[in-house]
């Protein structure tokens, strides 16, 4: 009888767990949420289940960093924008150093493919937020 019920229940929670397993997804993985923080502030990206490659490369499965910071998501079907709150990492790079105001600030991870927009099932981050002293 305890074999049969441990089967199901394995059976019911497998693909469960299989899902959320595939999908490839962005963090911060430094600072992290809820931190006091110096300037300049030191923000790390993370990425699980994709690739990163410099803007212009053409390859599956990869894209590039951007960083949003006090701003929503852009929109998710055109170009991301560049400018203070929207920054650029083409390069390939997987961290950076940013001059930030005191005060609190939120941070947000969006990955973009080769042409700055973001994938088709977009890539990005849990906002963060943290105080700068």
């Amino acid at each position: 009888m305890f074999k049969p019920l441990l089967i199901a229940a394995l059976l019911a929670v497998s693909p469960l767990t299989q899902a959320g397993a595939d999908k490839p997804r962005a963090y911060i993985v430094s600072p992290v949420d809820g931190a006091t923080v110096d300037s300049p502030v030191v923000v790390v990206f993370g990425l699980k289940g994709f690739g990163v490659a410099p803007a212009g490369t053409v390859k599956e499965n990869t894209g590039h960093h951007h960083l949003i910071i006090d701003a929503p998501l852009p929109d998710l079907n055109q170009p991301i924008p560049a400018n203070d709150n929207y920054r650029h990492f083409g390069g390939g790079q997987t961290q950076t150093s940013v001059e930030l105001a005191p005060g609190t600030h939120t941070l947000q991870i969006l990955l973009g493919d080769h042409a700055h927009v973001p994938h088709e099932q977009a890539i990005y981050s849990d906002v963060i937020t943290i105080d700068v002293r």
